[in-house]
């Protein structure tokens, strides 16, 4: 599916005036111009929209969603990327812990709320990201409860911590509970920003409240493995494929069909071979 890039500024008012791009991707089909697809809202790594990101944001777009990809830092700097450097890195965990939590909460209510506005949206939202965006990706579907349906977030830092934000005391994890989207969680077993204890930590959160969702720890992964430029030699394509297929699968299933209400109820699974 062919896609157009775009980008809007909207205003913002949590840590003060200001605005933030939102970059879009949307997936266009000819001699169709009032087509509708569902929205996923990407939030990026620590350097924001970089190459790697718009490209991933484009490919899931090229499948019929509408990508919606916030510039997180508009409070302290420009849209434009970070550099994948030691200034770049140190600028990006530097903003990522004096941000508020209410800023990155208004930046995923106006992204949410500017998918469904879209008149080619069809109503329906999901959430994705890495690193940094990987939380954001799950405090999303948090705070936006029945507005988002489905998240799938690439090895989420900062959230067995709970280290997000100003003041380093987030409580994205804490309220779990309140989550109504199907969620998934994809860890690398190498990766050392989210190590086994935090993994078990986040599993045992998600079990513990009955959610629905799947984790995978991928053996051999390390952080940033879906990145495609300078990941340190830590990208690792084939098991981002794997991955973005599972995405894929959730989303399709979340967010292009329309299942109706749910009757609630478990399941019954009858023991056979």
């Amino acid at each position: 599916m062919l896609v157009q890039d775009s980008h809007v500024d909207v205003p913002t008012k949590a840590d003060g005036d200001g605005s933030m791009r939102l970059y879009i991707y949307h997936p266009t089909i000819p001699n169709h111009p009032h087509a509708r697809f569902p929205a996923v809202i990407l939030f990026s790594e620590i350097y924001q929209v970089t190459g790697p990101v718009a490209r991933f944001g484009r490919s899931i777009a090229s499948r019929g969603y509408i990508v919606i990809a916030p510039s997180s830092y508009h409070e302290f700097t420009g849209p434009e990327p970070l550099a994948y450097d030691g200034p770049g890195t140190d600028a990006g965990n530097r903003y990522k812990i004096e941000k508020t939590l209410a800023g990155y909460d208004e930046d995923a209510r106006l992204a949410v709320g500017h998918a469904l506005d879209m008149g080619t949206c069809n109503g329906r939202v999901g959430t994705t990201g890495m690193c940094l965006g990987g939380h954001l990706a799950f405090r999303c579907a948090v705070t936006e409860g029945v507005r988002v349906k489905a998240g799938y977030c690439f090895f989420a830092t900062d959230l067995h911590g709970r280290t997000l934000g100003r003041g380093k005391d987030d409580d994205s994890l804490a309220r779990a509970g309140e989550l109504k989207a199907e969620m998934c969680m994809v860890f690398g077993k190498k990766d050392t920003h989210v190590p086994r204890e935090g993994r078990d930590l986040i599993r045992k959160k998600l079990e513990d409240e009955r959610l629905r969702f799947s984790l995978y720890e991928v053996e051999g992964a390390q952080h940033a493995f879906i990145r495609d430029e300078m990941s340190k030699g830590r990208y690792d394509a084939a098991v981002t494929g794997v991955c973005f297929e599972m995405m894929m699968e959730l989303f399709e299933r979340t967010l292009k069909i329309d299942l109706g209400p749910s009757e609630g109820g478990n399941q019954k699974v009858e023991d056979v071979c």
